[in-house]
């Protein structure tokens, strides 16, 4: 059994995670008087058994994701001198929802897939409360170089990384709640962009402090733009002479929201947003800090049922009309958040371009008065609304619906491809 040591050094690091921490909040001066001397905590961390913590909440992630994409966090909460409440949790790498939000809803499947005696959120409350009952992370034996422990009944998940953040957030001192509520936040532009790009950000906030921040963006056919650019297909560097790609220059401005955890702390150089405050960033980040304000004055929001990433569909041929329909689909936090109905004819032409220059013709014989590329605006719009692609009924075998407002055209085909497409699975 390997007894954990080294509790100096785990105070050292823990005052570094500290002064990060303090440069992060809002109240910068508040945060500063509520952290413990360094000769004083490391006094507090070896007798605390008999002399008590500190009152207030303490707060430790860690520095870098792991390779399965989560950063673990440990939130502990004392009050009366003793560790009265302790969440592990963690944060995606893609941000959106915690990771036992996302457990509990059955999505990690550590059972399923991976013969565990008990889900993750499961195991980590059993640790949670092991730490409340002994009042101290270093009370903890390992049985292996990995962290495991015979300690915890019912845990066979490693634990060494949940105390030792426990350590290292004890030892920094309070450093009380963010100004944010806890929860995924998610925003995307209304329209794909000139680039043929629509930007979105999601983004998590556990103990009110921004935790996680995802800039990227999707375009007409589903791909994601930060996964598009890193197999090497965006080139901006190539292209456009950048000092670096863009989902390395995107990385640096969410690392500087996350250090900075203020939409205001940032300048920019020009009206088209750029900045001299991130270094290595080139691109313009004004976007990116719209979206996030956007996305936190929504409030969170809550998990669906779909798998996160890009769909598409296509039709097999061309139709009678010379046009094959296609759709793309984009989902976030389980939700369907951008669908793209559009279709291609043998010259190459864009349906919805096609019709909004004025080319197609529908409006002259619409009742609604309305172009094909507007009706397909709003038969994508209730698809996002009811997040069912089977909430549809039809009043004809031609596929027409009393049920969208704004739509005299056929929809049958177009929800047979969105079926289709969710079917097929994520694009690869």
């Amino acid at each position: 059994m390997m007894k954990k040591k080294n509790t100096a050094i785990i105070v050292l690091l823990g005052i570094l995670s500290a002064l990060f921490f303090i440069g992060c909040s809002k109240e910068e001066t508040k945060t500063e008087e509520a952290v413990v001397p360094a000769s004083q905590v490391v006094e507090s961390k070896v007798t605390s058994s008999t002399a008590g913590y500190e009152d207030g909440i303490y707060f430790a992630m860690d520095e870098a994701f792991a390779s399965s994409g989560w950063k673990e966090t440990v939130t502990i909460t004392v009050s009366g001198g003793k560790i009265t409440d302790v969440d592990w949790n963690g944060v995606n790498i893609a941000a959106g929802v915690d990771k036992k939000t996302y457990d509990q809803a059955g999505k990690y499947n550590m059972v399923k897939f991976g013969k565990a005696q008990a889900e993750w959120y499961q195991q980590a409350q059993k640790a949670e409360a092991y730490l409340v009952a002994n009042q101290d992370p270093t009370s903890i034996s390992y049985t292996d170089s990995e962290g495991h422990t015979d300690d915890i009944a019912g845990v066979s998940v490693h634990v060494n990384s949940f105390f030792d953040l426990a350590a290292k957030a004890l030892a920094s001192g309070p450093v009380g709640r963010g100004q944010y509520a806890d929860g995924a936040y998610f925003a995307i532009d209304e329209s794909f962009g000139s680039s043929g790009w629509k930007e979105y950000v999601s983004v998590t906030v556990l103990n009110g402090r921004i935790a996680s921040v995802s800039w990227s963006g999707v375009n007409k056919t589903g791909d994601d733009k930060k996964v598009f650019d890193m197999a090497g297909n965006y080139n901006m560097v190539k292209f456009g002479k950048a000092q670096a790609e863009w989902y390395q220059q995107a990385q640096k401005a969410e690392e500087f929201l996350i250090a900075k955890q203020d939409l205001n702390a940032i300048t920019y150089s020009d009206d088209q947003g750029h900045t001299d405050d991130i270094a290595g960033v080139s691109i313009h980040v004004n976007s990116f800090y719209a979206l996030v304000e956007k996305a936190l004055a929504a409030g969170p929001v809550s998990l669906g049922s779909f798998a996160d990433g890009g769909y598409y569909a296509s039709e097999d041929a061309f139709g009678s009309s010379g046009w094959k329909g296609f759709v793309s689909l984009f989902v976030k936090n389980g939700n369907l958040v951008s669908v793209n109905w559009s279709g291609v004819n043998e010259a190459g032409d864009d349906k919805k371009q096609f019709a909004a220059d004025g080319k197609y013709g529908m409006v002259k014989a619409s009742a609604l008065g309305k172009e094909w590329h507007e009706q397909a605006s709003a038969v994508e719009t209730y698809l996002l609304s009811t997040q069912d692609p089977k909430k549809i009924s039809y009043k004809d075998e031609s596929g027409h619906t009393d049920d969208i407002a704004g739509a005299s055209i056929h929809v049958m085909d177009f929800y047979s491809l969105v079926e289709k497409a969710l079917a097929s699975g994520l694009k690869k």
